[in-house]
C-alpha cells in the first residue's frame, strides 16, 4: 500500500533549534555507570545534543553510534547503558539527571529473550501459528510505547522483522494523530525520531518505512466504538494477510500498542478483548496496573483449546516514565502536523496549494455518536448496543457535508476509495494522505488545500474528523 509521493509521515521530531544562551556554553561530559540511564526533558524550539564518547549506550533499544551527535527537541527521553559510558552533552534542558533505578530494563530484556524463544520455535516448525503476537496494555504514561520501541529495536538487532501496530489515535506511528497504523519493521529505528519516516521526496538518514494507515478521527476509541471496532478488524485482516505472504515476518510476530483509555474495567474490557480476538493475541504484557493484570489473568485462566491460550505477564514500569500534560501533547500534535507538510530540521519538504471547486469534492464529516447514545440511554428499553435511537434509524458514523468556513484549519484524510462509495467502504478504506484546509471561499465556491504533492487526487472520498485539532498558523 503506497502513500502519496512526498509525504512525511514522521513521528514528532526536533523543531528548528533556536539560539539560546545554553547553545553557546561549552559541551560538558557525563559519566554513566553500568545499568544506569541519563533521563532528560527538552522543550519545543530548544535543542539538546548528545554524543557518545566512550562505551556503549542506547535510546529505547536503538544503539548510539560512537562519535555521532544526536539532537533532541520537544521530547522526554533516556540514554541507557548496560556496561557504562561517557557522554558529551550540549544544549538547554528542562530536566536532566542520571537514574539508577533501572531494574525494569533487565526485565524488559528478559521479555525480549522470551519472544526470541517463541520466534525460534516458529522457525523450526514447533509453532505453526507463527511468532509471538504481543499486546501491550496499561494506563496512560506507564511506559507502553517505550517498551514497544525497546522490543522492536532489540528484535531488529537479532535480524527479525516484527510488525508493529499502533491502536492509539492520539499518537501517530509513522502517520498523523487521529490514525491507526501498522508497519513491518525491516530497518533500524531512528534514534532522534523514534520510528523514522515513511516515503518522502528527498534523502533520509534512516531507511524509510511504508505503513498501512487507517483514519480514526477521534481522540479515544470510546468516542466512536462503532467506528473503532471495524477498523481493528480491517487492520487485523490486512496484517494477517501480510504475515501469510512473508514467512520471515510471520516468524517475527506482531507487537500491538494500545491507548490507556481502553484498559478500564468499565464495559468488561470490551475493546481490549476485541483487539485480542481479531489479532489472535497470545501474549499480553501489562504495565502500571495490578488490577488490570489480575482481571486479564482471570479472563484467560481457562482456555477452551490450545489455540486460545493467552499468556498474561505483569511487567515492571520504567522508573523514568513520567506523566505528559495536555499542553505538551497538544504541542507535540501540532509539531507532528507541521512536520508532515514541511519536514523537520533534517528533511525539508515543499507542500503545494491547490484550489478545488465545491462540486469536485466529496467530503464526509465524522459524527460524534456519544451524545445521541447518552440521550437514548435514558429511553425505556434502550441499551448501548442498540443500532437506532428513538426510531430515528441506524446510528451513522459519517455524514456527507458541503465545504464551509468551519473546515478552515482542519485536517482531512484522502481515502483510496471513490467519493460515491458506501459509508462502510469510506470508513474502512486506507488513507492515501492528509490535506490541510487553508481557505474556504463560499462566494466563489472554492476550497484551497495544502497538500504534500502537486498532483490532484481525483475522485476520492475526503473525511473531516474531530481529531486532531486544527493548526491555525500552518500557512499565512
Amino acid at each position: 500500500m503506497s502513500l502519496l509521493p512526498g509525504l512525511s509521515l514522521s513521528a514528532p521530531s526536533a523543531a528548528t533549534p533556536q539560539p539560546d544562551a545554553a547553545s553557546h556554553a561549552p559541551p560538558r561530559t557525563e559519566e554513566l555507570p553500568a545499568r544506569s540511564e541519563l533521563r532528560f526533558e527538552v522543550a519545543f524550539a530548544k535543542s539538546y545534543r548528545i554524543r557518545l564518547v566512550r562505551g556503549t549506550a542506547e535510546v529505547f533499544g536503538s544503539e548510539l553510534a560512537p562519535g555521532s551527535t544526536y539532537t533532541f527537541s520537544g521530547t522526554k527521553g533516556a540514554v541507557f547503558t548496560w556496561h557504562g559510558c561517557t557522554l558529551e552533552l550540549h544544549g538547554d534542558v528542562e530536566s536532566e539527571y542520571v537514574g539508577s533505578e533501572t531494574e525494569a530494563m533487565v526485565e524488559w530484556l528478559n521479555v525480549h529473550g522470551m519472544l526470541e524463544t517463541a520466534r525460534d520455535d516458529a522457525g523450526t516448525g514447533r509453532d505453526s501459528n507463527g511468532g509471538p503476537r504481543v499486546l501491550i496494555v496499561g494506563p496512560d504514561d506507564s511506559g507502553k510505547t517505550s517498551l514497544l520501541k525497546c522490543l522492536t529495536a532489540w528484535g531488529l538487532k537479532m535480524g527479525r522483522t516484527p510488525t508493529v501496530v499502533n491502536m492509539d489515535p492520539r499518537e501517530g506511528l509513522l502517520s498523523m494523530p487521529g490514525s491507526l497504523s501498522a508497519v513491518t519493521m525491516g530497518s533500524m529505528l531512528d534514534v532522534e525520531d523514534g520510528w523514522g519516516s515513511s516515503p518522502v521526496s528527498g534523502p533520509t538518514v534512516v531507511p524509510v518505512k511504508t505503513p498501512l494507515v487507517y483514519h480514526f478521527p477521534f481522540a479515544s476509541p470510546e468516542d466512536s466504538i462503532r467506528m473503532f471496532k471495524p477498523l481493528v478488524t480491517r487492520a487485523a485482516l490486512a496484517v494477517t494477510s501480510r504475515l501469510e505472504e512473508d514467512n520471515e515476518a510471520k516468524q517475527s510476530g506482531i507487537i500491538v500498542d494500545t491507548p490507556g483509555s481502553i484498559n478500564q474495567p468499565k464495559g468488561n474490557y470490551d475493546l481490549l478483548m476485541h483487539i485480542i480476538s481479531e489479532f489472535s493475541i497470545n501474549v499480553v504484557l501489562t504495565l502500571g496496573s495490578e488490577r488490570l493484570y489480575n482481571d486479564l489473568l482471570r479472563k484467560f485462566a481457562s482456555p477452551k483449546s490450545s489455540d486460545d491460550v493467552v499468556h498474561v505477564f505483569r511487567i515492571s514500569k520504567s522508573g523514568g516514565a513520567v506523566a505528559r500534560d495536555e499542553g505538551l501533547m497538544r504541542q507535540a500534535r501540532q509539531q507532528q502536523i507541521k512536520n508532515y507538510f514541511f519536514g523537520d530540521s533534517r528533511t525539508s519538504l515543499n507542500p503545494h496549494g491547490q484550489w478545488w471547486d465545491f462540486g469536485d469534492l466529496t467530503i464526509y464529516k465524522a459524527v460524534d455518536t456519544t451524545a445521541s447514545q447518552a440521550q437514548s440511554s435514558f429511553l425505556p428499553g434502550m441499551d448501548y448496543d442498540d443500532e437506532s435511537a428513538s426510531g430515528q434509524g441506524p446510528v451513522t458514523w459519517l455524514e456527507r457535508v458541503t465545504a464551509s468556513q468551519g473546515m478552515v484549519n482542519a485536517i482531512l484524510s484522502v481515502k483510496f476509495c471513490s467519493g460515491n462509495s458506501s459509508l462502510d467502504s469510506v470508513r474502512d478504506s486506507c488513507v492515501m494522505g492528509f490535506v490541510y484546509v487553508a481557505e474556504v471561499d463560499e462566494t466563489r465556491k472554492k476550497v484551497r488545500f495544502l497538500a504534500p504533492h502537486p498532483s490532484r487526487w481525483g475522485d476520492r472520498a475526503l473525511v473531516w474528523g474531530n481529531w486532531p485539532e486544527g493548526v491555525g498558523d500552518l500557512v499565512a
